[in-house]
C-alpha cells in the first residue's frame, strides 16, 4: 500500500495510546484524594500540588522498595521518604492505590521512554516485535524489587497487576489494529489477541522472575518465537476465525525412525521436568 506507515510509526502510535492509558489511570487515582469542601481558586492550587505530591510521593515510594525491597510496609516507606505515614494516606486510599501509581510510575519512567527509545525506522516487524518484548523483559529484569512491588502484585492488589496488564495490551492491542485494518482484516478478535500474549508474557517473566532459570536473552527468544508464531497465523487466515476453524494450520511432523521408543522416553522426560517445577 503506497500510503502504508513502517513499522515504527505505527509501535509509535501504540506507545502513545499506551501513555493516554497511564494518564487516564492515574487521572483515575487522583480523584480518589478527598478535594476541599470549597470549590474557588483554592481549588486549582490544591489539585496542582495534589498531583506534584502524588508524583514526590511516588518517586519516593520507589526508592524505598529499591532500597528496602518489595515487601516493604507503610511505615517503613513513610520513614524512608521522610514523612509520617499520616501523609502517605493524604494522597493515596492505601497501599493498593500506591502500589498503582506506581506501576504508572514505573510505565511513564521507564517502560515507555525505552520503548520510544528503542524505536527506529529501519526495522520490520519482527524485528520489532523482538524489541518490544526485549525492552519490557529487560525493564522488569533491572528492576527486581519494583517489579514484585508494583507489577507482579506483591505488596498491593490485583488491581495493579491488571491495571499493568491494560498498558501492555493497550499497546500490543493498537500495534495489531493498525496493521489488520491495513489488510482489510477482520479486527474483532484483536483485543482477545492482545490480553492473550500480554498475559502469557506477565505469566512467563513472573515465573522467570522468581526462578531466572534461563538466561534473559533466551527468555526474550521464547517469547518472541510464541508471539510472533501468533502474529503470523493470525495473519494467515486474516484475522478470520472461521476460516481459522473451517480450516485448522496442521501441526508440522518430523518423520521418525525406529528409535521412535526412544523419543516416547524423552518426551516423559520433558513432562515430567515442566511437572516439578510446579
Amino acid at each position: 500500500m503506497a500510503n502504508r506507515p513502517s513499522p515504527a510509526t505505527a509501535a509509535r502510535a501504540a506507545v502513545l495510546a499506551a501513555a493516554n492509558v497511564t494518564r487516564n489511570i492515574e487521572h483515575a487515582l487522583r480523584s480518589t484524594v478527598a478535594e476541599p469542601t470549597k470549590q474557588d481558586g483554592r481549588s486549582a492550587r490544591w489539585e496542582k500540588h495534589k498531583q506534584q505530591r502524588r508524583t514526590e510521593l511516588t518517586d519516593g515510594t520507589i526508592d524505598a522498595v529499591r532500597t528496602l525491597g518489595p515487601e516493604v510496609g507503610m511505615d517503613e516507606i513513610a520513614a524512608h521518604i521522610g514523612v509520617s505515614k499520616t501523609v502517605l494516606y493524604r494522597y493515596f486510599a492505601d497501599k493498593n492505590d500506591l502500589g498503582i501509581a506506581t506501576t504508572v510510575r514505573f510505565f511513564e519512567t521507564t517502560l515507555l521512554p525505552r520503548l520510544t527509545e528503542a524505536i527506529t525506522d529501519d526495522v520490520d516487524e519482527y524485528v520489532l516485535t523482538r524489541t518490544v518484548i526485549g525492552v519490557y523483559v529487560n525493564a522488569v529484569a533491572d528492576e527486581p524489587n519494583l517489579y514484585k512491588f508494583a507489577l507482579a502484585g506483591s505488596g498491593t492488589s490485583a488491581a495493579a497487576t491488571a491495571d499493568s496488564e491494560k498498558l501492555v495490551a493497550q499497546l500490543l492491542g493498537t500495534a495489531i489494529v493498525m496493521r489488520m485494518v491495513e489488510r482489510d482484516a477482520d479486527t474483532s478478535g484483536a483485543e482477545v489477541w492482545a490480553y492473550a500474549l500480554v498475559g502469557g508474557i506477565q505469566r512467563a517473566v513472573d515465573w522467570w522472575m522468581s526462578s531466572r532459570s534461563v538466561p534473559v536473552a533466551d527468555l526474550i527468544d521464547y517469547l518472541t518465537m510464541m508471539v510472533w508464531s501468533s502474529i503470523v497465523g493470525i495473519a494467515t487466515v486474516n484475522g478470520s476465525k472461521e476460516a481459522f476453524t473451517a480450516s485448522p494450520p496442521p501441526l508440522p511432523w518430523v518423520a521418525t525412525d525406529d528409535t521412535s521408543g526412544d523419543d516416547d522416553d524423552e518426551m516423559m522426560e520433558i513432562v515430567d521436568d515442566i511437572g516439578g517445577d510446579r
